[in-house]
């Protein structure tokens, strides 16, 4: 069996006792389309399977390597470096422990699902500890032309909670304000699921008036009402095996909530004048920017669909909220914006980007970097570019959390590094953290 790095140096001086069960759990873990490694409790791989070769493995081997080092470019443990470490985490309770991580890989960073399971050895003692990797879909991948950016702690239990329910049938309920990206971690928890291969369909319940909204969503037999000259299938239809995205849920009009409900509880619907029912296979995935729990209590949502949409709900944070990611998610949007150009932002044009609230949060970033874009002749955004109300209020300024959003999420950054994420220079830097009392990184 050929598995990448199966045993280093240190392993083959040790007795053939304590190889036998390495070289079994390898051959075991070979067979599984799952990436995993294996490593001791020094945080060394001493195995890699074959789906991790075809995935992370690039050009060098990883055996004898720290998972810290190969995974994150570490110098030291993650929980050293100000990170949640899950085989840490592992050790200390001696049970699998589960958590989301960014990973450098062949293709650039990927948010990956880790789960790390200890292994003991005939007299209990913690031997070697497995890490199943499973890389979360296409819409979160920083690296994506349509995906969700961002390493801050709020974005990643965003990601998290996507994982963990991607795979079941639960009906998940997106909140955030509008612009956070809830369409695309919709799409996100449909590529993670079993229905991957179904349909995603979109309802829009803010832009269907109320006297087409049945017959859009359900379809209509034909002669249902004036203009019905045939039967048309509904988009609960289209969605059969697959996801049917609720999008702005709490703009459903009361008159239809409770035609939701029944095809929610019951699984089946009929269409607009028809007498059979039809059953629904079909995923219900929704999304609000309003507050539904205030809507129910004022009568406008109903609270028996509220309880069912809202089965597993995940809050998408504002884009102020996570300040430290504006950099990474400028970047990638500019590239996106001005495809074929090579436009580059000013550290002044990136400290108006960091320090500005954002109301209109992800989107309002991406149409700035588009009229700047269109803007600049050369090569660069500089702060003329930028809208007037992005400009005015920061003035070149660093803000207080924009600054301790980037220090707890890159700890491991020099001084420098952090300056050019932030888009400052380094005297701003260091000079705004000596006013804030805080550790200042390496140069």
């Amino acid at each position: 069996m050929a598995v990448c790095g199966s045993i280093d140096r240190n392993e083959r001086t040790k007795p053939m006792a304590d190889l036998q069960p390495l070289s079994a759990l390898l051959a075991m873990l070979d067979a599984s389309h799952d990436p995993h490694i294996v490593c001791d409790p020094q945080y060394r791989i001493v195995g890699a399977n074959a789906a991790y070769r075809r995935h992370f493995g690039g050009a060098e081997g990883v055996a004898g390597r720290t998972c810290f080092q190969v995974s994150h470019h570490y110098t030291v443990p993650c929980d050293q470096a100000g990170e949640a470490c899950p085989l840490a985490r592992c050790r200390e309770s001696g049970v699998p422990e589960r958590i989301l991580h960014v990973h450098h890989t062949p293709r650039g960073e990927e948010h990956v699902d880790i789960e790390v399971t200890p292994i003991r050895d005939g007299e209990g003692a913690l031997r070697y500890f497995v890490e199943r990797m499973r890389p979360l879909p296409a819409p979160v991948q920083p690296h994506g032309d349509r995906s969700i950016i961002g390493r801050s702690p709020a974005i990643r239990q965003a990601l998290e909670l996507v994982s963990r329910v991607a795979p079941s049938v639960a009906a998940v309920l997106l909140e955030g304000e509008s612009g956070t990206g809830k369409e695309l971690l919709a799409q996100a928890v449909h590529a993670a699921s079993p229905r991957a291969s179904g349909p995603f369909i979109t309802v829009d319940c803010s832009g269907i008036p109320e006297t087409l909204f049945e017959s859009e969503v359900f379809g209509h037999e034909r002669g249902a009402f004036t203009g019905a000259t045939a039967a048309r299938a509904g988009l609960v239809e289209a969605a059969s095996g697959g996801t049917l995205f609720l999008d702005e849920v709490g703009e459903i009009p009361l008159t239809m909530q409770v035609k939701l409900l029944r095809l929610i509880e019951t699984a089946s619907y009929r269409r607009l004048g028809a007498t059979e029912w039809r059953r629904a296979d079909i995923r219900i995935v929704s999304a609000t920017n309003r507050d539904l729990r205030s809507e129910v209590a004022r009568g406008a949502f109903r609270a028996d669909l509220f309880y069912r949409v809202s089965a597993f709900p995940i809050r998408l944070p504002a884009l102020r909220e996570r300040p430290g990611d504006i950099p990474d998610l400028a970047r990638a949007l500019l590239a996106r914006v001005a495809s074929g150009r090579r436009l580059d932002i000013t550290p002044k044009a990136m400290a108006c980007l960091t320090a500005h609230p954002f109301p209109g949060n992800v989107r309002e970033l991406r149409n700035a970097l588009e009229r700047a874009s269109l803007l600049c002749d050369g090569l660069a955004i500089e702060p003329r570019h930028l809208p007037a109300e992005i400009t005015r209020p920061a003035a070149g300024r660093l803000g207080t959390d924009a600054l301790s959003q980037a220090l707890a999420n890159e700890p491991g950054l020099t001084r420098r590094e952090l300056a050019r994420r932030l888009g400052v220079s380094e005297r701003t830097l260091y000079r705004r953290l000596r006013e804030e009392g805080g550790e200042t990184p390496p140069a």
